[in-house]
Formats: structure tokens, sequence, C-alpha cells
């Protein structure tokens, strides 16, 4: 299924820009809540990748759950740290929508 090779070559090239990008200055009030979540979503990234690319229902629940948080952090952040933290929100749509595929 080439949607799918595609998908995950994009879930992958994401994956890397966000594990190569230092954490972000201006994360404001919300930094302890945004640190938590970056920790949680690239753990199911490691755990996605460690099992031939699927996640647990609990995980994808989990990620679901990070998502909306990220929609109500975003609009809040200042500019230096928005790229970083909109880059995880597609990261972990990406992720969650590779575990649907399957």
């Amino acid at each position: 299924m080439a949607g799918g090779d595609d998908l995950r070559q994009e879930l992958l090239s994401v994956w890397e820009a966000h594990r190569d990008a230092g954490w972000p200055k201006g994360s404001g009030a919300n930094e302890g809540e945004l640190m938590t979540l970056d920790t949680v979503i690239s753990g199911c990234m490691v755990y996605f990748l460690d099992s031939q690319g699927t996640l647990d229902p609990q995980r994808a629940d989990i990620l679901q759950g990070c998502i909306e948080d990220l929609d109500l952090l975003l609009p809040e952040l200042a500019e230096e740290s928005c790229e970083y933290f909109s880059r995880l929100r597609i990261l972990a749509t990406l992720l969650l929508d590779s575990t649907k595929r399957l």
C-alpha cells in the first residue's frame, strides 16, 4: 500500500526533525506540562518503532489526549516555541493515523 508507505516516511521524517531539535525557549508557565507531553509523545513513537509500527489501544488513547492538550496550549505559546510544539502535534497526529491504518 503506497499510501501507508508515504505516511510512514512522513512520520519518520517528522520524528527525525523533532528528535534533532533543541528544547525551545519561551515555553512559559506551561513548560512542565509541555515537557510531559513531549516525553509521552516521544515515548509512544519509540514504542511504535520498537513494536514494528503499531500502538496498543491504551497508548492510542493517551496520544489522542496529548493532541487535545496541545490544541489548548499552542495558542498560548510564544513564537519561538510554537514551531517545536506544532511539529510535536503533527508527529502525534501522524503516529495516531499510522496506527489507525493497520
